[in-house]
């Protein structure tokens, strides 16, 4: 079977679900990003994740149900606050980070006494789930570190014959992952910006922390200094003439830059600038760039507001460079 030959029709959810209920590995389409999912309560499914995409195991995954209602088979407890997010943003692009009940494995939140939860808003994921009877752990669907995936082809790409099946949704509509807020202490904590713009979770539930955890030991996906990176090295764009560099220099543009002459390769995020279009083709437009055998590629800064600074966070994350990085 080709690599392209994996990636099933939205239509076949049984045959997904199926293998998923037998402790398989399945990925899915979602609104945020295409996922690598497993049941989340068999430990040794969870596992077989963690090998394929090469994951740190003190790095948590997040766990996918279908309804609201099913938190109180996962949660310990669920703060008013927390509930109130969950009515507001479910199905959607919010995690919530919740003490957990001991059903959940310790592998899944990585030794942590919490578990981190959403209801993704995308009609692949939410029929797998139904059909599968069981909550689905994954993360994205790319080699850890690595861009993520927004189409099925992303993730032949990358995975081909390790993976049987590979949902086809489309294009992610939302294209970053989610927004994931904590209620593991007594307060509210943003942990990563994402989907949900931090400003819409203010103005639900008031008054967030915002963490600054980028050690050894995440409290949540994400939060490696070094994340989301192309193969090709890629820094911040922070003024003046993109041609100074040496090289084949490709530039990620928030718009279209005035003069294009001289670099080897452009992608446009948003024509009118709009924050939400931008995130939707940010990992497209970085493999895209990543594609073009370039010395170099340039990001340039978008306005820190909204979407934008899930945007921000995933380009300063994905312009660290670390070594010993697996390769896409």
């Amino acid at each position: 079977m080709t690599d392209q030959g994996r990636i099933e029709a939205a239509g076949n959810i049984e045959r997904a679900a199926a293998l998923i209920r037998e402790g398989g590995v399945v990925a899915f389409a979602t609104e945020t990003v295409y996922g690598l999912g497993a049941n989340a309560l068999n430990a040794r499914a969870v596992a077989r994740v963690f090998e394929l995409k090469a994951r740190p195991h003190f790095d948590p995954l997040i766990v996918h149900i279908a309804a609201p209602t099913e938190l109180e088979s996962l949660a310990a407890s669920i703060p008013s606050a927390a509930r109130k997010l969950a009515d507001q943003f479910w199905p959607g692009p919010l995690t919530l980070v919740l003490p957990k009940l001991p059903v959940v494995p310790d592998i899944v939140t990585a030794g942590l006494p919490s578990v981190a939860i959403r209801q993704p808003d995308h009609p692949v994921a939410l029929a797998l789930i139904r059909a599968a009877g069981v909550p689905i752990a994954a993360p994205s669907a790319n080699p850890f570190g690595r861009t993520s995936p927004t189409t099925a082809a992303h993730v032949a790409e990358q995975f081909g014959e390790q993976l049987e099946i590979i949902l086809d949704g489309g294009d992610c509509r939302v294209g970053v992952e989610s927004t994931i807020v904590s209620f593991a202490g007594p307060v509210p904590v943003l942990l990563r910006p994402g989907g949900i713009p931090l400003e819409e979770i203010r103005a639900a539930i008031g008054p967030i922390a915002v963490a600054r955890t980028d050690g050894d030991r995440p409290l949540a996906p994400g939060q490696f200094p070094s994340h989301y990176a192309p193969c090709t090295p890629m820094q911040l764009h922070q003024g003046g003439d993109p041609r100074q560099h040496s090289g084949r220099i490709g530039l990620l543009s928030f718009q279209r830059p005035l003069d294009c002459k001289g670099l080897a390769a452009v992608e446009v995020l948003s024509e009118q600038g709009d924050l939400r279009e931008a995130a939707a083709n940010l990992f497209a437009a970085i493999r895209r760039l990543d594609a073009q055998w370039l010395d170099l590629i340039l990001a340039e800064p978008v306005p820190e507001t909204g979407l934008g600074l899930a945007i921000m966070d995933r380009l300063r994350r994905a312009s660290v460079r670390t070594t010993g990085l697996s390769a896409q």
